[in-house]
């Protein structure tokens, strides 16, 4: 059986003061009964100094003091009252015959210490009448006087202690165990409530209802309520931040994984385990066995390196088409993390960047180079006025493919770069498409290109002007140049959704091989070498459109159209 706190402090404390309160009663009734022992003994002391009195008065030797019975009017009947000389023999008893004693006497108890302190008693049977006495011995000069009363009940209740301070403190016993208990019952209860809010705090439950009584155990149980509702507060959240973190492992476009010093996994989200599976030549299921595929060998030597200066490495790893960036980052526990990006497009990004830079640079150069031959002929040679002129109009042309040029690849970095820059507002596309078509009536009529809009003249598009006017003009100038004469070009808005208008521009020109479909909106793309320069376009026309449209929230692709020609599906948000 299983005994409470509180039953321990009581029994515990009870049982200290009952052993208490035992010593107290003992130790009280001894001093009681060495206290009555005393006065009986005093009282008999005075008998003695009597009777030694009487025998000094009277002259009395040991030989004539059978004159002691003369005494009887002064001693108590029940007073036994013997004489005995200093050799032990008994001179006068008045309790005994003669006959009866017989013997030395030295060797009574009370005798013997009387020999030794003048004064004695004990408490024991007579061998000579049968009776038990408390007998008192005191020596004098010549004899010893000893005096003894019966030791009957009425003696024995004499020296008996009294039961008073026995009732008393049995009383204050009662008393201090019932405060005892109250007492253990009211610590019992504040133990109780400690234990179940312990046992709530390491079982994680809610806070139980406890009222802790006021002192210093309470203050421990309250502090430990606010360290425990302050615990709860923390852990909710800390388990906030921990969904919060798991969540954005788990969407995130990274493939991440958190280990132990030991190797062991401690959390991976899918896209690890995606990547490490594209990137490994064999299954992986374990992401732990990534230690021994050879494709992320410098990952493990980094990771087992012993003495460590570094905590962070990155290394690419290409595989299967595709570029991953694998970081790896050492915690100062010797704990760790892999992180594996796929960074293919960027790789990508960076490629055509470089390619546009070189393309940029390309196309500068012939209008730079011709240029500079025009003005360094005209200005080392002094030419005829025809000729002059025929080489300052060339230069012009030049100048102006230049500003085309750079006028394109502003408008196409402003729209990556800083589409925030263009303003919005609501444009009436056929009043758009008009001004194009205004703009451009010159080169359609040399042309021989016939021109049709199919569209509500009131539909209306939230967008930019400049952006929708570069794409119809583009789309245009691309008719213009490439498909040819006499001609015809449509733009017809052929359906619409809840959210967008569906567009449609072609032409009936000659159209282009399959294989240049996919990329006629690449930047400086051409169908042949030489074509842009020819017509003196600036090679970004088509992809000014498409980044255009992809700034409206749309989207364009390019067919060849069975009777012939370019055709452009396009979408624009409403």
């Amino acid at each position: 059986m299983k005994v409470s706190y509180r039953q321990r402090i009581f029994y515990g404390i009870l049982m200290l003061f009952l052993l208490f309160t035992a010593g107290i009663i003992m130790i009280e009734q001894q001093q009681e009964k060495r206290y009555r022992m005393s006065e009986a003994v005093s009282r008999l002391d005075g008998y003695a100094e009597i009777v030694h009195s009487y025998v000094g008065n009277t002259a009395l030797s040991l030989d004539s003091i059978d004159r002691m019975h003369e005494l009887g009017a002064v001693l108590p009947d029940s007073i036994r009252l013997t004489i005995i000389d200093a050799r032990g023999r008994v001179r006068f008893d008045n309790a005994a015959d003669s006959a009866d004693l017989a013997g030395n006497h030295l060797d009574r108890p009370e005798v013997r210490a009387a020999g030794e302190l003048r004064r004695g008693h004990s408490v024991r049977r007579s061998a000579s009448t049968g009776l038990e006495y408390l007998y008192y011995v005191r020596r004098f000069d010549n004899c010893f006087v000893r005096v003894a009363l019966p030791y009957n009940s009425q003696t024995r209740s004499m020296l008996r202690p009294d039961n008073l301070f026995i009732y008393l403190t049995v009383a204050l016993f009662m008393v201090v165990v019932l405060l005892v208990n109250y007492m253990a019952r009211r610590f019992g209860s504040s133990v109780k409530q400690l234990k179940e809010l312990a046992t709530a705090i390491k079982k994680g439950k809610s806070i139980p209802s406890v009222s802790f009584p006021e002192d210093e155990l309470g203050d421990i149980g309250n502090e430990l309520v606010e360290i425990f509702k302050q615990g709860e507060q923390n852990r909710q959240y800390i388990q906030q931040e921990r969904e919060k973190l798991i969540r954005h492992f788990r969407f995130s476009g990274e493939g991440l994984c958190i280990f132990s010093p030991e190797k062991k996994k401690i959390y991976a989200n899918t896209g690890f385990i995606q990547y490490v599976n594209l990137i490994s030549d064999i299954p992986i299921l374990d992401v732990e066995k990534i230690f021994d595929d050879q494709m992320f060998g410098p990952v493990a030597d980094f990771i087992n390196a012993g003495s460590r200066e570094e905590q962070y490495a990155d290394f690419r790893i290409a595989k299967n088409a595709k570029v991953f960036s694998v970081q790896a980052v050492v915690f100062n526990d010797y704990s760790f993390e892999i992180i594996i990006k796929d960074i293919s497009l960027a790789e990508k990004t960076k490629q055509l960047k470089q390619e546009m830079t070189g393309n940029i640079a390309h196309e500068l150069r012939t209008p730079v180079t011709t240029l500079r031959g025009y003005l360094e002929t005209l200005s080392n040679h002094r030419l005829p006025a025809d000729k002059q002129q025929q080489f300052i109009e060339r230069a012009f042309l030049q100048t102006l493919r230049l500003s085309n040029l750079i006028e394109d690849t502003s408008i196409i970095s402003k729209i990556e770069d800083a589409p925030s820059h263009f303003r919005l507002e609501e444009i009436i596309l056929p009043q758009l498409i008009e001004e194009v078509r205004a703009d451009l009536r010159d080169k359609l009529e040399a042309s021989s290109i016939s021109f049709t809009v199919s569209m509500d003249e009131a539909l209306k598009v939230k967008g930019n002007y400049t952006l929708l006017y570069a794409v119809f003009r583009n789309l245009i100038d691309n008719s213009i140049s490439y498909a040819g004469p006499d001609i015809s070009v449509s733009i017809t808005n052929y359906s619409e959704s809840e959210h967008h208008y569906y567009f449609s521009y072609y032409d009936t020109g000659s159209g282009v091989e399959e294989k240049h479909l996919g990329r006629l909106f690449e930047r400086f793309y051409r169908v042949s070498e030489g074509r842009t320069r020819d017509t003196g376009g600036s090679g970004l026309g088509l992809s000014i459109v498409k980044n255009a449209i992809l700034f409206h929230k749309g989207d364009i692709q390019v067919k060849n159209r069975p009777g012939g020609g370019l055709e452009f599906l396009f979408t624009l948000r409403k």
